[in-house]
């Protein structure tokens, strides 16, 4: 169908170019790598990209620019709204398979995130969603704004909790004017509880 609204011709280019933007789920959007690898210019690049963000087969996440006196990563990050089409064009062919594979936390993130934003849309409202990154590499993985309020999440599709999945948040809460907001950890696990200030969340009450 997007193939049909954007009078592609050559099928075999654009279908490597939705399979590199597979390629690169959960990671920031370097529109000029994506079109040198896909042998097309940055331009053609860019419009396929935004018929298939209109298209809801992929989200554009933005960063958010709040000022901590920090360099900002000003790229948006890519992600597929539908997981199984994105196991699909990068050939994972099982739930098995996908439990090992390199690219399970991106899939998994992708997914939580997805699924945040499908409850917007079907509300009827516009996602309010963001990641924050700093020059440093340090970063949320999505911040949802409500109104003048920031909350910070943390996905990670680990079952069992380490002590590195709370290091993002409690840098931001370093930094944050707002320490009453409790940070969120959703991960791969079951339960749902409190820990060191934050509310870690099982993916399974989204």
């Amino acid at each position: 169908d997007v193939r049909n609204v954007l009078k592609i011709g050559e099928v075999e280019t654009f279908s490597r170019f939705v399979q590199l933007c597979a390629g690169r789920n959960g990671q920031i959007l370097n529109l000029s790598s994506l079109a040198t690898d896909a042998g097309i210019s940055p331009s053609t690049a860019g419009r396929w990209l935004s018929v298939l963000e209109t298209s809801f087969i992929v989200m554009l996440l933005r960063p958010h620019h709040r000022n901590f006196n920090k360099r900002l990563i000003k790229n948006p990050k890519l992600y597929f709204i539908d997981t199984g089409l994105l196991c699909y064009l990068l050939q994972i062919p099982s739930p098995r398979e996908l439990f090992q594979h390199a690219w399970r936390g991106a899939i998994f993130e992708g997914m939580v995130i997805s699924d945040i934003a499908k409850n917007y849309l079907h509300r009827g409202e516009r996602p309010p969603l963001y990641f924050w990154r700093d020059s440093h590499g340090h970063e949320i993985d999505l911040l949802i704004e409500q109104g003048s309020t920031l909350i910070p999440i943390e996905i990670k599709s680990g079952q069992t909790i380490a002590g590195n999945f709370f290091a993002g948040l409690h840098y931001w809460q370093s930094l944050s004017q707002e320490p009453q907001i409790s940070p969120v950890l959703i991960y791969g696990g079951d339960q749902s509880f409190s820990s060191q200030g934050i509310s870690v969340l099982s993916w399974k009450e989204l």
